[in-house]
Parts: structure tokens; sequence; C-alpha cells
């Protein structure tokens, strides 16, 4: 009987900011864009506080500004 593990892959996730835009784009999907305007905290934000995200189970999380972005 053949054993059978399961693992959950963790999707690379590519994050930009281009233009006023916020891009999230998953291996092999078309990126999705979210005007930085709909979320405060962004839109000021340092390239340090831009780079600390994490991706969660809704979309991804900007620790240091404390902001979820769902997709």
């Amino acid at each position: 009987m053949p054993i059978i593990k399961k693992r959950k892959e963790e999707q690379e996730l590519k994050v930009t900011f281009n233009n006023g835009l916020l891009f999230l784009q998953r291996p092999d999907k078309k990126p999705v864009a979210f005007p930085i305007e709909w979320f405060p905290k962004l839109m000021n934000a340092s390239e340090a506080e831009l780079a600390d995200w994490e991706q969660t189970d809704k979309g991804i999380h900007f620790n240091q500004l404390d902001e979820d972005v769902s997709f």
C-alpha cells in the first residue's frame, strides 16, 4: 500500500508597485491590480515597510503597517 504524504506547498507570490497600483501575481496566473489609494497606509509607506509582507490564506499582510490585502 503506497504512503501518500500531503504537504502544503507555499506559492511564490510576486508583489510590485507601479503607477499608483499594487500588483499581486501568483505563479501561472495573471496579475491582479489594486489602486494604492484603496489602502491609505500603503500610500505613504517607505520601501522597507512595503517590502515587509507575508502571504496569508486570504492574500498578503504588510507586517509593519498592519494592513491586509485580500485577493
